[in-house]
Parts: C-alpha cells; sequence; structure tokens
C-alpha cells in the first residue's frame, strides 16, 4: 500500500530496485543495508567486498543517472557505500547483467570488456574482476569517449598518451581499482582495445532514454527509516521534524561510518537528486555573474558540465579521490562534513567561494571563509541545509592545485594548497591562498597573501612568502605527516608555484 513521506505530498509506491532488468521489492531490507549486500544476499556474488570503505571497486556497479551529452550516462559507483535504499526506483546493473543471454542451452555470450579482460589475460585470482569490468563498461558507455582509428591495442599508437588510449578510453575511470596479482598492464591492454559498442548494443540503446526520475520514498524497517523528500521544502520541513537524522548525498563518507564504525541512525535523509540542488549556472561568456554550483551535484557533473571553466577546480578534480568516488561525492557533502583534510575546501577558499544555507524561513550567504568554526564543526545552523556553493567572477588568472600525499592519485592529503593570484605587469595585484591539512579546519593563508599582495612576481618575494606560509596553521604530527613536514611542504609549494609560473631561475 502506498504510504506518504513525511517531506512530501506525492504518495511513495513500496520501495522497489530493478536490478538487470528485473524488478526487485526492498523489503524487508533494513534501510542502512548497502547496494552490496543487498545485491550478495539475492545471489549476485560478482560483486564483491574487499575494503569496505570504497578504496579498491572490487564493489562497483553500474547505475543509470542523468546524462551529460545524452539522457542517460551509465555511472560506474561503489556498491559498498550506497545505502540500497538510495536507490529505490532506480536501474542498477551489475557484472552478471553485462552479459548476453545466448540461445536456449547456450552460457550468454560475453559482454566485450569481459572478452577482452579474458583474452588479454587481464584476470588471475578473479576477485577484482567484476568490478574492473564494471567500472570499464561505464567508460565504454561513455558518450563522447571516440571510436578506435587504429588496430586495437596499445602498440598501435607507440606515442599517445599512455593514459588515455588510442580507443579513447580514459585509464583515471579505472582509479579507484585495485589488483594486487594481475598486475595492471594486461587490464591496461584490455582497455585500450575494446571498440565503440555495436548498434545492437541494448545498454548503449538504453542511453537514449531517460534515467528513472527519482522516487519520493519513505521506507522503514526495523525501526530504522529513509527519505528522499519531493523538493528542497519536503527536505526542510522532514529535517525540522527530525532534528536527529543523517542527511546524505553520495554517502562516501556516510558509507563508511556504517561498514567500519557500525553507526546506524534511526533516519536518513537523501539529498541527492532534490532538483534545487543540482542546478549548475555559469555563463561562458560572462565576466562578471557568479557560477552557481548546486550542493549535490556530483564531482563527475561538476567536471563535466563546467568543462574546464573554473581551471582551479579543473586541476582538483583528477587529484580527488577515484572516479568511482567523484561519481557520488559532492561539494555540498565534503564542505558539511567540515573535514580539515578535505580537498575541496582549500580550492573553493582560494576561489573566495559562499555558501548558500537554505533553512524554511528563507537562505542566507556565507562566505566560506567564515563558515568553518571548528574541528568538524561549521557556522551552519541545525535545520539548514547548503543548497549550492557561490564562486565570484572574475577569476584569477594563475592558479595552481597542490596536493602532497604518499600516492600521485586516490590518497588522502597531507597537506593541500591551493592557489588564485593576479598577476599584473609583473607586480601581484591580489594573491588568495587555502590551506587543508596543517589545522583543525581549512583555512586562508592570510599572512603570505599580504607577503605577496602589492609586491613583484620576483623570487625574493617568492621567497620571503614562503618563509612566511611555513608558519601558517598549527599542523600536526599523525600517521601521514609530521607537523615539521607538513610547514616545509607549504613553502616548497610557493616555491614551486614560483617554478611554474616562470622561466626565471630560483635561488638556491
Amino acid at each position: 500500500m502506498a504510504t506518504t513521506s513525511p517531506g512530501s505530498t506525492r504518495p511513495t509506491t513500496p520501495a522497489r530496485i530493478t536490478v538487470n532488468g528485473t524488478e526487485t521489492p526492498l523489503a524487508p531490507t533494513a534501510p542502512h543495508t548497502t547496494v552490496l549486500d543487498f545485491l550478495r544476499a539475492r545471489g549476485l556474488t560478482g560483486t564483491k567486498e574487499g575494503c569496505a570503505e570504497g578504496e579498491c571497486g572490487a564493489c562497483s556497479v553500474l547505475v543509470a543517472r542523468p546524462g551529460v551529452d545524452k539522457p542517460t550516462d551509465w555511472v560506474a559507483v561503489n556498491a559498498c557505500l550506497v545505502p540500497v535504499a538510495a536507490l529505490d526506483g532506480q536501474e542498477v546493473v551489475t557484472s552478471e547483467g553485462l552479459a548476453t543471454a545466448g540461445a536456449p542451452g547456450t552460457p550468454p555470450a560475453l559482454h566485450p570488456v569481459q572478452q577482452e579482460m579474458a583474452v588479454r589475460g587481464g584476470s588471475q585470482c578473479g576477485y577484482c574482476t567484476p568490478g574492473f569490468v564494471c567500472s570499464m563498461a561505464a567508460e565504454y558507455y561513455r558518450p563522447d569517449r571516440c571510436a578506435p582509428t587504429a588496430p586495437a591495442g596499445p602498440e598501435s599508437d607507440p606515442g599517445h598518451d599512455p593514459e588515455h588510449g588510442p580507443n579513447g578510453f580514459d585509464l583515471h575511470a579505472l582509479s579507484g581499482n585495485l589488483c594486487r596479482c594481475t598486475g595492471y598492464r594486461p587490464i591496461r591492454d584490455a582497455a585500450f582495445a575494446v571498440g565503440a559498442p555495436a548498434g545492437d548494443d541494448v545498454l548503449a540503446q538504453r542511453r537514449e532514454l531517460a534515467p528513472p526520475e527519482p522516487a519520493a520514498t519513505a521506507y522503514t524497517q526495523d525501526g530504522s527509516s529513509f527519505h528522499r523528500p519531493e523538493d528542497l521544502a519536503g527536505a526542510l520541513r522532514l529535517l525540522d521534524e527530525r532534528p536527529d537524522a543523517v542527511v546524505v548525498a553520495g554517502s562516501t563518507d556516510w558509507g563508511v561510518e556504517v561498514n567500519i564504525r557500525s553507526r546506524r541512525a534511526p533516519c536518513v535523509i537523501a539529498v541527492d537528486r532534490l532538483p534545487e540542488l543540482r542546478a549548475l549556472r555559469a555563463e561562458p561568456d560572462s565576466e562578471d555573474s557568479p557560477i552557481e554550483i548546486g550542493a549535490a551535484l556530483t564531482l563527475t557533473e561538476i567536471e563535466r558540465r563546467l568543462d574546464g571553466q573554473v581551471p582551479l577546480l579543473a586541476q582538483l578534480f583528477p587529484q580527488f579521490a577515484s572516479r568511482l568516488i567523484r561519481n557520488g561525492a559532492t561539494l555540498g557533502g565534503n564542505l558539511g562534513t567540515g573535514s580539515p583534510i578535505g580537498d575541496s575546501p582549500p580550492v573553493l577558499l582560494a576561489l573566495e567561494a559562499s555558501v548558500l544555507l537554505a533553512a524554511p524561513d528563507g537562505e542566507r550567504e556565507v562566505p566560506l571563509a567564515d563558515y568553518f568554526t571548528g574541528y568538524r564543526q561549521s557556522v551552519r545552523r541545525s535545520g539548514e541545509l547548503i543548497r549550492a556553493i557561490r564562486i565570484p567572477r572574475p577569476l584569477a588568472p594563475v592558479t595552481a592545485f597542490h596536493k602532497i600525499a604518499k600516492r600521485r592519485f586516490d590518497d588522502i592529503s597531507s597537506v593541500a594548497v591551493a592557489y588564485a593570484l593576479d598577476i599584473r605587469g609583473g607586480t601581484v595585484r591580489k594573491a588568495r591562498i587555502g590551506l587543508g591539512g596543517v589545522a583543525a579546519t581549512p583555512i586562508r593563508a592570510l599572512a603570505a597573501e599580504a607577503a605577496l599582495e602589492g609586491r613583484p612576481w620576483s623570487p625574493e618575494t617568492a621567497e620571503n612568502a614562503a618563509r612566511v606560509l611555513r608558519t601558517e596553521g598549527t599542523p600536526m604530527t599523525d600517521h601521514r605527516a609530521s607537523a615539521e613536514y607538513r610547514s616545509a611542504m607549504l613553502g616548497q609549494s610557493l616555491l614551486k608555484l614560483y617554478a611554474q609560473t616562470t622561466s626565471e631561475a630560483m635561488p638556491s
């Protein structure tokens, strides 16, 4: 029987999810149950648990989401992090669903990415293979991936970008998938060998149709509830009624709490599909109108829709976790958690962004520099939601994002530094520097900014400002880095920026 969500005026139908073309009810599954556990309980054991925190990709599956270049994109996500209730009314494809059914009595025909993984030796123990296959399939179906123009295989074009195949395959699509026994060369060979989808490919054809509309969800089981309100007003009403609720979007943070720390919430409110939180306004020909980014847009959606309009964000995205995480993570979630080591706050601080906070009685705008008040604390009041992030224009012409971590990609920052400088006539007219990992909150490097502004962009200025930058914040020693190392990296980062922006030799 249909019910009505407390935050919605529209009746909700019993929660269901379509898996490999078959509609399946969620009940009697607990609301905190992940997509991974839901699938495995129904015999779809190709989806594996490896790390349970979104780092290995053994659990990846495909979800039909609103597209950028076509009505629907097949997006790979970490099934271990997403509560299955968040996919109420949605379509999911697992590794088992990629193969094409054969004639009666014959085995299914392998999907092209499965075939290439098999013939090129991309699988050994096989534990990670289904996850690789799903992530590879998402890239295979990316609409703007160019079709191959040369014989398949990485050797067909020895001079091509090693991270992009001659078939247009972006290896960063696999950055969230780990393999511990096969080695990555044959997996890369398989990725670079796939062609374009055939004309009768059902999943390719599915991209031409709109994805399922977000379901207004009011799902209760075992004393816990999961809600997806119909709109922002409904979400705010529900949050007012349930101040104990946990608000989630991509669940890339909350999913870890559920899996690793066994956290359970009596009420979860999903805001990831609220239309008011998914708008992006960026007039490409305007130098003065601000850019407004909906808090529930995923980082992948922002990256593809902005298409380089904000160079500093374009530098951030490839270094922010993995593609699997960016397919779910949002700027609203990154700011809402208030983590001092989040990668987006330093960038947004350098861009002088502000946060738009929505409440039942209206909306207010808070400069991000005034937003954080303490460790994982902010000025956001009970009952408020982050609706959007606003970035003023014109943008600074000189920008850089330096992430210091133990791995080049898919790692947590030891230190993150973002720069936005206006240098004209050899003089620093304006400087904005955002820092992460050196204090209880993300901070602006105000003293270093003052040491730069109004001075010539010269080795002497850079050296002096670097000495000042080393003193910013209150870095601590932990398992990622010592306080001394963090301070040293701040200074080195500014010297690196100077070297990147001028051919003049730096003093020793």
